[in-house]
């Protein structure tokens, strides 16, 4: 609770105060002191921390005209007092001279015609007059003097009748309670303003208040840190000579706000907002609010991640690349320079080659690691429906439209990167919106009107040559090059098949487990893997060998088993020309010595598939 301090006018009260006091208020200081005297005592309480005097009439007037910074409680003066003061002084005569200060003399004059006296009012307002007033009433012939202590020792001086106009016990006991109750409301004030001071300098944004004469009243850290200005130093100086550019006249003349302005200041942009304060339909002040707008737009990445992202992460890291092939081992090389810039890359590939593998080894080798990363096949949807899901739309963009909207894979990707596969399937419009996007860096939602800037990474992906789709206008030769920055190109399976047997025992060992069965590829089975031109690259082992897994009985897996399976594949397909096909196919009947149904099982393929390539390849 805030300190609080009864200030005696003579000993009398002093004492009473002190017995009062005693059980109900003994956290209440007691001094005395009148006027002057009071003024000097009441100066030393509020240096040693008193916030609430306690008081009355000429002490109370003289401590607020000394202009300290205290809170006075009066005490009252009742009907009571005053007519116990008047029925004593009757004692000495009818003609009652009432010498005080005006609050006490206010309506004492109607008493007399009721209590039978003739009382005349001499007010005081100050100490020095009270002689001058005491002796006018002594001459208009006044038989006895009234009023307070001052009074009293005035009269004393001139030998004349005198009745204090004490304070009783009551209005002791109101003045402390009606203490006590300011210093509560102060207490919960004080807490108050100090949560709204936490809340203002731990804001996120810099805050400045001024007041009707545009001077500083409030001035936070953060906007000391953005402005670069001491605030302790601004508090009390106009704002158009801390900070110029700030103009506030429109705001406090009309007392409408100005929100969303551009502003500079130290080389940094800021979004700021001013605001009127108005009461009672005057505008009595105004507020200046303002960011960073480098830390709104990482706000913005942050909000993006985490109300859209939610999943779109990168697992694949270049350490999850299987192989030791010296051409892998390049183009993992490759890769992670290309990771370390922030240009577009093309990957070209066959299918199965695992571009997108490589696609989130880049991004998780990049800047953008903790930023998103987002992927779409260009070629598993339709035109509309792709649309919306790259560039998003507005509620009742479409039929069957989301009612919210959704927002496109373009911004979910703010801040990270985006892997379009199979690029190539693109429609020709669309790929005019997509060029779009990535030369102006905004993206337009389908049905909006309004853009939103995005910092996306596009990595592209295809298994067909791009050149020769521009060639035939299928592909738009502006976004081939605005995708073809950095070009990377996968190796197929065929061209490291040194790898071959690490990826398939791999492949074996990943799927065992889930089988409970530990199986193990022979020398024959590793040759007949070997051989075999693999088409479908990685996917295609990959499958080959959970297929082996499914329904091989035996611990052992041999070239028959692994003929079996790549044959029963190549049967339910159309022969078709691979390159190095051939090489192979007479590598495998030079082993065999031309016998055509052992050369089909080292390759993996049925012997009528084998005379079909033969034939294929203009072999009798």
């Amino acid at each position: 609770m805030s300190h609080i301090a009864f200030l005696a006018p003579d000993a009398s009260m002093y004492e009473r105060a002190c017995e009062l006091f005693k059980n109900r208020h003994s956290d209440i200081d007691i001094e005395i002191g009148l006027l002057s005297e009071g003024v000097r005592i009441a100066s030393s309480l509020v240096a040693k921390g008193t916030e609430i005097i306690i008081t009355r009439g000429g002490t109370a007037t003289a401590i607020r005209n000394a202009g300290i910074e205290v809170v006075i409680v009066e005490i009252p003066i009742t009907g009571f007092d005053i007519i116990r003061a008047i029925e004593n002084a009757k004692l000495h005569g009818c003609c009652i001279g009432a010498v005080s200060f005006p609050s006490i003399l206010h309506g004492m004059d109607f008493l007399g015609p009721i209590l039978g006296v003739d009382i005349r009012l001499y007010p005081i307002h100050l100490e020095e007059e009270t002689e001058f007033q005491v002796l006018q009433a002594l001459q208009d012939g006044a038989n006895v003097i009234i009023g307070g202590s001052i009074t009293g020792k005035i009269a004393q001086k001139h030998h004349c009748a005198f009745e204090l106009i004490d304070s009783g016990a009551e209005s002791i006991l109101q003045a402390a309670q009606e203490a006590k109750r300011i210093a509560q409301a102060r207490n919960l004030e004080k807490t108050k303003t100090s949560l709204f001071r936490a809340v203002l300098d731990y804001a996120y944004e810099g805050i400045i208040s001024v007041d009707s004469d545009y001077r500083i009243t409030f001035f936070n850290p953060i906007a000391e840190r953005i402005t670069g200005i001491d605030g302790i130093k601004a508090i009390g100086k106009k704002i158009s000579h801390i900070w110029p550019e700030i103009d506030l006249k429109q705001v406090m003349q009309t007392g409408k706000d100005d929100i969303g302005q551009i502003l500079k200041i130290n080389e940094v942009d800021i979004l700021c907002n001013k605001v009127a304060i108005v009461v009672n339909n005057i505008t009595v002040g105004a507020v200046v609010t303002f960011q960073d707008v480098n830390q709104i737009q990482q706000m913005e990445a942050r909000v993006r991640r985490r109300i859209y992202a939610s999943g779109h992460v990168a697992g694949f890291h270049f350490e999850d690349i299987l192989g030791t092939s010296t051409i892998l081992s390049k183009t993992i090389a490759v890769a992670k320079e290309f990771a370390l810039t922030n240009a577009s890359i093309l990957i070209h590939g066959e299918t199965g080659t695992g571009k997108e593998v490589f696609a989130q080894s880049i991004h998780n080798y990049s800047g953008r690691r903790q930023g998103p990363f987002v992927a779409i096949n260009c070629a598993a949807l339709p035109t509309h429906i792709l649309e919306s899901e790259i560039f998003g739309y507005v509620s009742g963009a479409f039929t069957g439209a989301n009612q919210k909207g959704k927002p496109g894979l373009l911004e979910v990707a703010h801040g990270g990167t985006i892997f379009l596969d199979e690029i190539g399937e693109m429609e020709y419009t669309t790929q005019g919106k997509l060029l779009r996007v990535l030369q102006e860096k905004k993206v337009m939602r389908l049905g909006s009107d309004s853009v939103i800037p995005v910092d996306v990474r596009v990595v592209a992906a295809s298994n067909k040559n791009l050149w020769t789709l521009v060639n035939e206008n299928k592909f738009r030769s502006d976004l081939y090059y605005r995708l073809n920055v950095l070009q990377l190109r996968i190796p197929a399976l065929r061209d490291r098949k040194e790898d071959i047997k690490i990826l398939a025992e791999f492949f074996l060992k990943e799927n065992s487990g889930i089988m409970k069965r530990q199986l193990k590829l022979t020398s024959s089975a590793l040759q007949t893997l070997s051989l075999y031109s693999w088409p479908g690259n990685v996917r295609e082992l990959r499958n080959v060998i959970e297929r082996i897994i499914a329904v091989h009985k035996h611990e052992s897996i041999d070239g028959t088993a692994i003929s079996q399976m790549i044959g029963d594949q190549l049967d339910s397909a159309s022969t078709q020309i691979v390159p190095d096909e051939l090489e192979e196919i007479c590598k495998a009947l030079a082993l065999t010595k031309g016998k055509y149904a052992e050369a089909s099982k080292i390759l993996g393929i049925s012997r009528s598939t084998l005379w079909r390539k033969l034939k294929h390849y203009g072999f009798k």
